[in-house]
């Protein structure tokens, strides 16, 4: 693997929900963990959700998987919750930090930690989230709260700034960990390490473009300028 992908602090999760590719990349020693969620299921063509989750932990059970609640109501979230973690060991369940309605998940976060579920919050994008969800989460079991700072540069807002307070809003909770989550770009995985997250979620192609890591700027060029050369001969192009 590159040098400077050796040298990261920043844990590399796989975001997906393709069963063999996940199988495939469990075995990569740069992938520490997984992540899922009902978008990347439903593209994925998963149609039975529990059978994904049994199918996908007995496959992997050494590496931590995120497996998101899908009900809109506290309560159903809070059983979805419990029958989750209660198939494998290495699940943490993800929990919105909101409803559709936009009322806070905090209480249930609070009571899933309680109960010993580990939890990942998510769909989060202000500081004012990630302290509310650290409140909830705090003293529990290990926690994960994932910050979606690819949307925060889709709003025309530099993400660095907002991950680098949240991570220092969880420096005193060793047992939460922050999570950059929707990379738009490879650089982001040094961004993330720079600015303290401790895991950065990535989906295949941009896992695929780490060992790009450091390449030679001139070289880079030349194979961009064959490359388009190579597609033109190829598709027979003429005036």
């Amino acid at each position: 693997m590159n040098e400077i992908v050796d040298r990261l602090s920043v844990k590399v999760y796989a975001d997906g929900a393709d069963v063999d590719s996940m199988v495939v990349l469990a075995r990569d020693p740069v992938i520490a963990g997984f992540t899922t969620n009902p978008t990347l299921m439903r593209q994925a063509g998963v149609t039975d959700y529990a059978a994904f989750v049994k199918d996908v932990t007995s496959e992997i059970a050494d590496k931590p998987i995120s497996f998101e609640v899908f009900a809109d109501d506290f309560d159903e979230m809070e059983r979805q919750a419990h029958a989750l973690a209660a198939i494998a060991d290495n699940v943490f369940v993800k929990i919105p930090i909101t409803n559709t309605e936009g009322e806070s998940s905090e209480e249930l976060m609070a009571r899933l930690a309680k109960a010993g579920v580990s939890v990942n919050a998510t769909a989060l994008l202000t500081c004012a989230q990630v302290r509310s969800a650290a409140a909830a989460l705090a003293g529990g079991p290990a926690a994960v709260i994932s910050v979606f700072a690819g949307r925060i540069a889709d709003a025309g807002k530099d993400p660095e700034p907002v991950m680098a307070e949240c991570a220092s809003l969880l420096a005193t909770n060793p047992e939460l960990e922050l999570l950059w989550a929707s990379p738009r770009e490879v650089l982001n995985v040094l961004q993330a390490d720079r600015c303290g997250c401790d895991i950065i979620t990535c989906t295949p192609p941009l896992l695929a473009k780490l060992d790009g890591f450091g390449r030679d700027l001139d070289e880079f060029s030349l194979a961009t300028v064959k490359m388009f050369r190579d597609d033109a001969v190829a598709a027979h192009y003429d005036f």
